[in-house]
């Protein structure tokens, strides 16, 4: 079978809604060669053609989230909204961010639109909405997207978002301070690209290379933003050599640079993480978590000054629990939740297995834990390569921002140290139901270092 008839077979396929899993199997084909193929046929990476009927505009049972860990098993699928546009985020999200952080009638930019989802909302919501994306092919399909009738008798005035080609890192169309609201969900360097040769798609960037084009999206976003707007992004991190890439990290630092503040900062936890089967044992064997969370980073535009190293620093040894179990099965993502009553029994077993510390003996502490907030005292640990460095340290908040001393350990660097995983954990039960100015902080980082 030549190439080209093993693509129309593959699109062939496609068209008829057998899962990419499937294809794979049958033609010896692997995810990325699947997409690459759809990119090349139609110029942009779509996973599914089935056209849905809507059944509703908006979710059923809807609350705002008030709390920093959010978690959608459902993505959601009202209007047009679905999940063919591959990598886009959850409606929910914008959902979200629109209604806490603007009201009828503000202006919401999305300068990296994909299959529409941000625009989608504004209109639902009653917002004005400018959506650009570098790719022709994603401008389109937003439009199509946006193609759907809202009643008269709906809740909000409705505009029709205004959809362009166009680069996030120089919005030369939009004026100074303009914008009421930045909701925007960049692609990651390397992880799903969206085009195949379109100069500037991001997504086809080496990490390096994203890093400093991503410099320039936070410059036009500052520049762009009215003073107390705010500007929403969700951002991922990879990996690289079996060790964690804090990407995340790394972009959330350059839109401080620029002159944002944090507002506040979000874990969103992803559900297309499979951590049984195949997986699991690939987890277990290769020693890595499979990267479940991503961070939402909410700025602030607001000319005032912040101190983080305000924060109070603290020395301390985190008492270990006597009762380590034997666990039956590891955990194998980068997120953990368990019950508040074993939370600590629980995540100290994980480690202790995963990472194979030995017990001391005559009562003495599992781990030797630090909780430094500018990490410094890392660069002194003198231990033989293959231990591992745990750091259990929290977000806080200081003058109505957020500081991250996660962050501000995980993005520098030490001497013998590699950065082998983030990993959140909180409480299994975290929504709250009173509504709250800021979002509670339920969450917490271990941020586990090899010594190398």
């Amino acid at each position: 079978m030549s190439n080209k008839e093993l693509e129309l077979k593959i699109i062939d396929a496609k068209k008829k809604g057998i899962s990419d899993e499937e294809i794979g199997k049958t033609f010896g084909v692997t995810l990325r060669k699947i997409e690459e193929i759809m990119i090349k046929h139609y110029g942009i990476n779509i996973s599914d053609f089935r056209q849905r009927k809507i059944k509703s505009l908006e979710p059923k049972d809807f609350k705002l989230e008030n709390t920093t860990v959010w978690s959608f098993k459902g993505r959601g699928s009202w209007a047009t909204h679905s999940g063919n546009y591959r990598g886009n985020w959850s409606p929910y999200i914008p959902r979200n961010v629109i209604l806490r952080y603007s009201k009828p009638g503000d202006v919401v930019l999305d300068q990296f639109v994909g299959g529409g989802t941000t625009a989608i909302e504004a209109k639902l919501l009653g917002r004005r909405c400018i959506a650009y994306d570098i790719n022709p092919k994603a401008v389109e399909l937003t439009l199509k997207n946006l193609n759907f009738y809202i009643p008269r008798s709906f809740l909000y005035e409705i505009y029709e978002p205004i959809v362009q080609i166009g680069d996030a890192r120089n919005l030369k169309n939009i004026n100074d301070e303009s914008i009421d609201l930045i909701c925007t969900h960049p692609p990651y360097a390397g992880i799903i690209n969206y085009s195949l040769k379109i100069e500037g798609d991001l997504s086809n960037l080496k990490i390096s290379e994203y890093v400093e084009e991503m410099k320039k999206v936070a410059r036009e976003c500052y520049r762009v933003l009215k003073q107390g707007g705010k500007c929403a992004i969700l951002i991922g991190d990879t990996r690289k050599n079996k060790k964690v890439v804090p990407l995340g990290f790394e972009v959330i630092n350059i839109f401080l640079e620029v002159g944002f503040k944090l507002k506040e900062l979000v874990i969103k936890i992803q559900h297309n993480c499979k951590t049984t089967g195949f997986w699991y044992e690939r987890s277990i064997k290769n020693n890595f978590l499979l990267l479940k969370h991503e961070y939402l980073p909410i700025f602030e535009k607001k000319d005032e000054s912040l101190n983080c190293q305000k924060v109070e620093k603290s020395k301390f040894r985190l008492e270990v629990p006597v009762e380590i179990e034997k666990l039956g099965e590891l955990e194998t993502a980068t997120v953990w939740l368990f019950s508040e009553n074993e939370i600590y029994r629980k995540l100290f077993s994980n480690l202790a297995a995963r990472y194979n510390v030995k017990l001391f003996k005559h009562g003495e502490n599992l781990f030797s834990v630090l909780s430094e907030e500018d990490g410094e005292v890392l660069n002194d640990i003198d231990l033989d390569p293959g231990n591992y460095i745990f750091v259990f340290t929290e977000d806080k908040r200081v003058g109505g921002y957020v500081c991250s001393i996660a962050k501000n350990i995980a993005t520098k660097r030490y001497k013998n140290l590699a950065l082998k995983e983030i990993i959140i954990v909180a409480p299994q039960m975290f929504r709250k139901e009173e509504f709250k100015n800021e979002l509670e902080i339920v969450h917490k980082y271990i941020l586990v270092f090899e010594v190398v």
